[in-house]
């Protein structure tokens, strides 16, 4: 027996080998520069939704604006607040009978005290208190916090990502006294099949969001989990000292919907073709991975916002078996891309609103100025490079000169001026365009390397001082005039190249008619003015403008509101009772603050943000309709 799992996995290995030119870039488009594969089946980093936001705030971490004044727009206004001054780490908000949970980003990770989920007494809305922080596991985050009171009294459950080489899963609790939270199980996620688990360690994955639900006497926990298949896990938590996962979806599904048993699949080819598709989708960042979840007060639907595969609405009554009710989708709305990121029905399901996340304002054009290859090529900017938009005509032109690899330790860069050709591999992004700047260049253009083709990554890694383009093979050879890469010469000219940028947007929010869930229409969308057009006067060049988390409430008077935290642009509500024509009817912004994470304390006005720079903040909806 033990000889022919030898061979199964001599050959499963071969079988990744071979599909290596088919795989696509990471989802979040980072790349450290080492020679590895990002698709998690060839041994590359597995997949982490905050990986762009990560190296947003780095690129952006040095940026002085004098930003917006602060203003309060008519209908809401600042209550109290639960001071945390660490800029980047509150994430996520939920409330629970007169306290506040908050969670924490990458930074402090956990094994710090200050890292995990905080507490806050809010029953004095103007006079919040800090009550005390559930630690994170060492060496991870706790991004994700939901309480919610279950059958086996007040629950809390925390998501586990690895930030420092810590655990995956989630965290259960007893918070009956949030004064004294006590620990009742730590669960491991996993990939479901069992080929991956158990022979190649697909173990021990983080979770991004999480749910809380009951159906009758059973208690559950959906889980985004960040495996290769099943990505939406669902754990029965009716004893929550041992809970067990009972039932998963994914959109490998959506590709292969001929496959029965995603759990004991063994079929090299069908594990491939549906790797090629989870990783692949429309725009700059592209995957089909889940992101989050919102399940019906019932507990017997899920709403899936599940990136490039698009918004997902499941049948959950058998949570051991959900079955598809629909996808809701459009490539070619807002600016390309899907990337659905978040999701609310409204009270009776006929609206839902859904959020696109985008760290990619600008729009990348690359053109071969000379030569027989002249024309028009795709690119993508670099993400740790100099922003192309803040050059001289959002432009950057010139000759170019192949250098080689520009490791250091390596080929020595030759010296000149212009723009560097630098072809991928062996070190990491950030060596390279150092050692081009040490060797007098003024910008840099990377081509991929030929087992990984014209496949587009935005390069990751420490921020540089020179802009920067990422181009496919082909694109790189043609820019050096040769037909393989056996003909590259270090130090020879190559054409002329201009990479320029163009503004398409960060991203707003999708409202969607769900008369008939079994074919749902896209009503309208809704985007701020920074949102729409990141180079507007009137935004901050060093602000976040992408659309994030949302809740959606039906009002007394017959309305639905939308809830929204959109970063930068603060806190916002949607009046979204006609889908067709949203309304924006409150806002709250404020300089330095940066909103993540949004709660609505039902049938009141209060409403809770998630401020990455500040802690916690609370404010107060007024007007006829603000709760029941």
């Amino acid at each position: 027996m033990k000889s022919i799992r030898i061979s199964v996995m001599i050959i499963f290995l071969l079988s990744l080998l071979l599909s290596v030119s088919t795989v696509l870039a990471h989802p979040d488009g980072e790349d450290d520069g080492a020679e590895h594969e990002h698709s998690m089946l060839n041994g590359g980093a597995r997949y982490d939704p905050s990986a762009a936001l990560i190296t947003h705030d780095t690129a952006v971490a040095d940026v002085v604006s004098s930003g917006p004044t602060a203003k309060v727009t008519k209908n809401l206004a600042s209550a109290g607040a639960g001071e945390r001054d660490v800029a980047g780490a509150t994430t996520d908000v939920w409330a629970h009978d007169g306290y506040a949970y908050t969670g924490t980003f990458n930074s402090p990770c956990g094994g710090d005290p200050e890292a995990g989920v905080w507490i806050w007494d809010v029953h004095n809305k103007n006079k919040v208190s800090f009550v005390g922080v559930i630690p994170s596991p060492t060496g991870s985050r706790s991004n994700d916090v939901k309480v919610a009171a279950m059958n086996s009294g007040d629950i809390l459950v925390h998501s586990n990502e690895s930030c420092a080489g810590g655990p995956g899963g989630f965290e259960i609790y007893n918070v009956d006294n949030p004064t004294n939270p006590m620990h009742l199980a730590h669960v491991q996620t996993d990939d479901v099949n069992a080929l991956l688990r158990d022979a190649f360690g697909f173990t021990d994955f983080g979770v991004h969001n999480l749910f809380l639900f009951t159906q009758g006497s059973n208690d559950y926990v959906a889980a985004t989990v960040e495996s290769e298949f099943g990505n939406f896990q669902i754990f029965d938590i009716t004893d929550p000292t041992n809970p067990s996962l009972v039932g998963f979806w994914g959109a490998e599904q959506l590709h292969r919907p001929d496959v029965t048993d995603w759990a004991t699949l063994n079929d090299f080819g069908i594990i491939l073709d549906a790797d090629a598709y989870l990783f692949s989708g429309f725009g700059a960042s592209q995957n089909r991975f889940l992101h989050d979840i919102t399940i019906t007060a019932d507990g017997n639907h899920a709403y899936l916002a599940n990136w490039d595969a698009g918004l997902v609405l499941l049948d959950i009554s058998d949570p051991t078996s959900p079955s598809l009710v629909s996808v809701a989708i459009d490539p070619t709305s807002e600016d390309g891309e899907v990337n659905s990121h978040s999701v609310w029905p409204s009270e009776d399901g006929s609206i839902v609103i859904e959020g696109e996340e985008d760290f990619a304002p600008f729009a990348s054009i690359f053109t071969i100025d000379t030569g027989p290859n002249a024309g028009q090529y795709p690119a993508a900017e670099g993400a740790i490079t100099v922003d192309i938009a803040s050059l001289p005509g959002a432009a950057m032109s010139g000759p170019t000169t192949y250098v080689g690899l520009a490791c250091t330790g390596g080929d020595p860069v030759p010296s000149g001026s212009g723009i560097a050709l630098i072809q991928r591999g062996v070190c990491a992004f950030t060596d390279k365009i150092n050692n081009a700047e040490a060797a007098g260049y003024s910008g840099v253009v990377v081509f991929n390397d030929a087992a990984r083709g014209d496949a587009l990554v935005t390069m990751g890694g420490t921020a540089v001082s020179l802009p920067g383009m990422f181009v496919g093979h082909s694109t790189g050879l043609k820019i050096a005039g040769v037909a393989s890469a056996g003909d590259l010469v270090i130090g020879a000219s190559g054409e002329e190249v201009t990479g320029a940028v163009v503004p398409n947007g960060w991203s707003g929010f999708r409202v969607w008619d769900y008369s008939d869930p079994a074919n749902p229409v896209l009503a309208s969308t809704f985007n701020t003015v920074c949102s729409a057009n990141p180079v507007d006067p009137s935004c901050d060049p060093a602000g976040t403008y992408s659309s994030h988390n949302v809740i959606v409430e039906s009002t007394d008077d017959g309305r639905v509101k939308a809830y929204i935290a959109w970063y930068t642009d603060g806190m916002l509500v949607l009046d979204i009772s006609d889908p067709y024509n949203p309304v924006e009817v409150a806002r709250y912004t404020a300089a330095g603050e940066n909103y993540w994470g949004v709660y609505k304390v039902p049938d009141q006005p209060w409403i809770y943000g998630g401020d990455r720079n500040g802690g916690l903040r609370i404010f107060k909806e007024y007007g006829s309709g603000s709760g029941k």
